[in-house]
């Protein structure tokens, strides 16, 4: 096994600690069929999520060590001599992690939906937020709702404890629709400990769904 190498991302937005930890895998694979580590640091739990979930969608095991001067994931990449290992290792954390799984691309390119702010229009806030819930409400009693919702900015107030519009949510979810609210925007909001519905994604996966969609719609 060769030498581990280091990528430090310490102090980096999303997506960029998972871009660049990418781009690391991507050079030490080309360059070395034999077994290799390679270990991302980081400084806040959201991007050690969104490292690892990345690294294991990608076939990797992985490995967290917190330490004084941040978090360090050891990211181990299987060889050729393990390829039929790593095979069916991959096949599993693309089951248990669908929004990243290259397999799942295919069944997930129907419609994506954007929703960037808990109200809506532009006008009266109060009159937004009520529209927003008939919209949710019409929406989950659609017979072809959108294969995935991905909510931004303060639209992540409403998978969040204290959205009034919960209920149609998890129905939706419940459907097969997949949620995500966006891990940036919950810690900037402080919801992250109240998200009650879908998982919590980073902007890579979102850019990802985006252009394998066969229909993008912002609202």
């Amino acid at each position: 096994m060769s030498q581990p190498k280091i990528v430090d991302c310490r102090g980096l937005s999303c997506p960029l600690p998972v871009v660049n930890t990418k781009k690391a895998l991507d050079e030490m694979a080309a360059g070395s069929p034999a077994d290799f580590v390679l270990t991302a640091l980081v400084d806040n739990d959201t991007a050690a999520e969104n490292v690892s979930r990345f690294a294991r969608s990608s076939g990797c095991r992985v490995e967290l060590e917190k330490k004084e001067d941040g978090i360090y994931i050891h990211i181990t990449k299987p060889g050729t001599a393990q390829a039929s290992t790593h095979t069916a290792t991959a096949k599993e954390l693309e089951q248990a992690l669908p929004c990243c799984s290259g397999e799942n691309r295919e069944a997930t390119a129907g419609n994506v939906l954007l929703i960037t702010s808990s109200s809506l229009g532009r006008g009266s806030e109060e009159l937004g937020k009520i529209l927003m819930r008939s919209f949710i409400f019409t929406l989950q009693e659609a017979d072809t709702p959108p294969a995935r919702i991905f909510f931004l900015n303060s639209g992540v107030f409403l998978t969040a404890q204290g959205s009034p519009v919960l209920e149609e949510l998890q129905e939706l979810a419940d459907r097969g629709v997949e949620i995500f609210s966006c891990g940036t925007c919950l810690d900037y909001y402080q919801l992250k400990e109240k998200l009650q519905v879908g998982r919590i994604t980073n902007m890579y996966d979102t850019v990802d769904a985006i252009l394998a969609s066969a229909r993008c719609i912002t609202v």
